[in-house]
């Protein structure tokens, strides 16, 4: 059976939709996502660098996601052209460049307050503190918002997208416990990893209660593959953050051009004696110039064997230090307009080539989705990805920032578990809260109701834990930066940022 596409979730009055096709559906479906407060919330949460600390010029999640959208359009436009090395396949699979489009606008909408760390943080808090089994994702989160978070005049929960935006959404599509199939060449998609002989999900697309929306949306669908309008949305946030970071770091004075010489220098003149040390020594504060990049020629090798090749590492070093090492950063960014330029050409140049050298897959490989970069590009994209950690996420003065933000949100969830449950109190909970406590709650007595199948069954007397639980974590992650600092410091009897809170709390 063809799956139908445009399908939405609830039916909706023809009269909701005033113009017709299944394109014109995908258009409605980016509209809702771009109009969303959740869509505008991101211009105020952290990309990588706090903006505060680091001017407005930084990237943030909302001009991330505005250009994510742009690069994957590109590719996704690109592959209908009859001479595209992909126009095949886009005609097999679907390629339709609004749902490309909607995907990569909602692909962050889940992201909580600063970054990357706040979702470690609410993670460990929701399964250690709050006893949620599936704990805290951001993809999870995201898809969350579209189909049971935000909402819309036509549906009693969600957006009512359509299938084909959902599954586009979907980058690692089957939830925390759910069990790997097999892949022919007997390996894991990205997302799920081997500990202790078992498969753990790193990564996962839709918390339980979801499960069953993202089930129904991928319809004919193969079982935990990508659909290729997600593959392209994922391949084209790889490739933005890749570039953007560096641009951040540039703009901000962190990236240290002997720091990084010295390494990329290291590795291409030492390359031979590096492969003969140890992992352990290659670890070590005394290691030799070069080791960083010779343990992620490891690590890829390891992990990506379908693609990783010596040869097309040492020449994507080479490439990223002409242009970066020995190019960008050799003038440090002093805001003129010379050094503008300078950037926007590094900048501009990378994306075009890099968006032009998104090439099918291999068939059968678990580790990529139907589109991938070409060999050359892939590396690249991995040592530019590289810079960012090494130079940047392992400073001491980031790490010790980021200890304090966790504090945050350990304050705010903790703080806001305690009052939501006081018997003398909650009745003066946030009426947003209170809202999202028995959405959760509903949720889950759903879930007990209908016993979809590989989805945990709760226990009658956990449904009010786990729905205050799951409605606390809604609520920390919908709020901005700014708006957790203040949540935090005034449930802590803190009142200097009191007024910051706002009035959608």
């Amino acid at each position: 059976m063809t799956p139908d596409r445009a399908a939405r979730r609830t039916p909706e009055p023809s009269s909701s939709v005033e113009v017709t096709g299944e394109h014109s559906q995908f258009r409605l479906d980016l509209e809702r996502i771009r109009f969303s407060p959740y869509f505008s919330r991101l211009s105020a949460v952290t990309q990588v660098i706090a903006q505060p600390g680091a001017g407005p010029l930084i990237h943030n999640r909302l001009t991330h996601s505005i250009k994510v959208t742009a690069v994957a359009r590109a590719i996704a436009v690109g592959f209908a052209d009859p001479a595209s090395p992909a126009n095949s396949l886009a005609r097999e699979h679907g390629c339709d460049a609004v749902v490309v489009q909607a995907a990569a606008s909602a692909h962050d909408l889940g992201h909580p307050p600063f970054g990357h760390l706040g979702e470690r943080v609410l993670d460990r808090l929701a399964r250690e503190t709050l006893g949620l089994a599936d704990g805290f994702e951001g993809n999870a989160q995201s898809y969350r918002i579209l189909a049971t978070l935000d909402v819309s005049a036509v549906a009693p929960h969600g957006l009512n997208l359509t299938s084909a935006v959902r599954a586009a959404v979907a980058k690692y599509p089957w939830t925390r416990f759910a069990r790997p199939v097999p892949f022919p060449d007997g390996g894991l998609p990205r997302g799920l990893r081997l500990v202790d002989g078992a498969v753990e999900a790193g990564k996962f697309s839709a918390y339980d209660l979801d499960a069953a929306d993202l089930a129904a949306a991928r319809t004919g669908l193969p079982p935990m593959a990508q659909s290729l309008e997600c593959s392209i949305m994922d391949t084209a946030d790889d490739i933005a953050y890749s570039i953007h970071d560096v641009d951040d770091f540039y703009r901000a004075g962190l990236l240290s051009q002997g720091a990084v010489a010295r390494e990329f220098r290291g590795w291409t003149q030492a390359a031979t004696e590096l492969r003969e040390l140890a992992d352990e020594e290659l670890a070590a504060r005394t290691a030799p110039p070069g080791s960083a990049l010779e343990a992620l020629r490891r690590k890829l090798r390891r992990s990506d064997g379908w693609i990783a090749d010596d040869d097309a590492f040492a020449a994507a070093v080479d490439v990223v230090a002409d242009d970066l090492v020995d190019g960008l950063l050799a003038s440090p960014f002093d805001g003129s307009i010379a050094s503008e330029r300078a950037l926007s050409s590094f900048t501009n140049g990378w994306i075009g080539h890099l968006q032009t050298s998104v090439v099918p897959a291999p068939p059968g490989v678990a580790r990529t989705g139907l589109v991938t970069l070409d060999q050359g590009a892939w590396h690249e994209v991995e040592i530019l990805k590289f810079v960012h950690r090494h130079f940047i996420l392992d400073r001491a003065d980031i790490a010790m920032y980021q200890r304090g933000l966790s504090r945050v949100l350990t304050r705010a969830v903790k703080g806001l578990t305690a009052w939501a449950s006081d018997e003398y109190d909650r009745h003066r909970v946030p009426q947003r809260l209170r809202e999202l406590i028995e959405i959760a709650t509903d949720g889950y007595a759903l879930l007990r109701r209908t016993r979809p199948e590989g989805v945990p069954v709760p226990e009658v007397g956990e449904l009010a834990r786990l729905g205050a639980g799951r409605g606390v974590v809604d609520y920390v992650a919908s709020l901005s930066d700014d708006q957790a600092l203040a949540v935090s410091e005034a449930i802590d009897g803190r009142p200097d940022r009191l007024w910051d809170i706002g009035q959608n709390l």
